[in-house]
């Protein structure tokens, strides 16, 4: 059966029980929100920096290190408009058991193909996010809220792996990024289901 639009391969769907108490401890959620798309921006840059030679990601980079940041500034509009303030950043321990698969080491060209997977799965899963929270909280402004940002993600995940194609052989990247959707949906079965984490 073809998958819908918006799973991105992912092989586990979140569990139906985050999007109940999401919705009733949004200003948790907007929070740890913000500083995602924080470290998204960090994450994008740092690429940049530590690759710099690699023409084509540095292109493809610069503008995403722009739309993340813009991002973090639209969901602190939403945080300050409810009246919350964004508070201090969370452990997030999705994308610390995410970074633990990173393979080391191997030529520069695969240091950046591991990096550009792990940052699509990053992704991958925020837009599968967003689109739950499209989907089923009452807030209306908020809905379309998370419908932009879902199909934002959507293209940042995209990019991430047909750059990892433009470096690698391309069944190289297919084989790791399979291996890689089977180890995350580990990890999401094994995580909490908590109120105050996007992920």
């Amino acid at each position: 059966m073809e998958k819908e639009k918006f799973t991105l391969g992912l092989e586990l769907p979140t569990d139906p029980r985050w999007i109940n108490i999401a919705e009733k401890n949004i200003k948790d959620i907007l929070v740890d929100h913000a500083y995602c798309e924080q470290k998204a921006a960090s994450s994008c840059m740092s690429l940049i920096i530590n690759f710099p030679e690699m023409d084509e990601m540095v292109k493809v980079m610069t503008p995403v290190v722009a739309e993340e940041w813009s991002h973090f500034e639209r969901v602190l509009e939403q945080l300050e408009k409810r009246g919350y303030k964004l508070g201090f950043q969370r452990k997030d321990e999705y994308v610390s058991q995410l970074m633990k698969l990173e393979i080391k080491g191997g030529s520069r060209k695969f240091q950046l193909m591991e990096k550009l997977l792990i940052n699509a799965l990053i992704e991958a899963r925020s837009c599968e996010r967003f689109k739950q929270l499209h989907l089923h909280i009452q807030d209306e402004e908020l809905k379309k809220f998370y419908y932009e940002l879902m199909v934002s993600e959507a293209g940042h995940y995209k990019n991430f792996l047909k750059l990892a194609e433009s470096y690698q052989p391309k069944e190289e990247v297919r084989k790791r990024w399979a291996e890689l959707l089977e180890a995350e949906a580990e990890i999401m079965k094994n995580l909490e289901v908590r109120e105050d984490r996007l992920h």
